[in-house]
């Protein structure tokens, strides 16, 4: 995806999630939407911290990781996953 490029807001829209009151985007789907791959987003966020706030992020709790597996056909690959 090219720098000019625009993510139509409904692609956006179909991957937030209301989780612990927030409206959240896992780390898979905003990878996705940048055209980068998942592992390479959270490299990054380890690089470079001062760059991503920690009020804008958390981790899945092994509970909350369940949950979305069990709600949500499209999260089954998170079934076998560490959190």
């Amino acid at each position: 995806m090219s720098a000019k490029e625009i993510i139509p807001t409904e692609r956006i829209e179909n991957r937030i999630l209301l989780l612990r009151e927030q409206r959240v985007m896992l780390d898979r789907d905003l990878a996705g939407l940048y055209g980068v791959e998942t592992k390479n987003l959270n490299r990054q966020v380890k690089r470079n911290p001062e760059r991503f706030p920690s009020e804008f992020m958390f981790q899945l709790t092994l509970s909350e990781k369940n949950e979305l597996v069990t709600d949500w056909h499209r999260f089954n690959s998170l079934k076998h996953s560490t959190v």
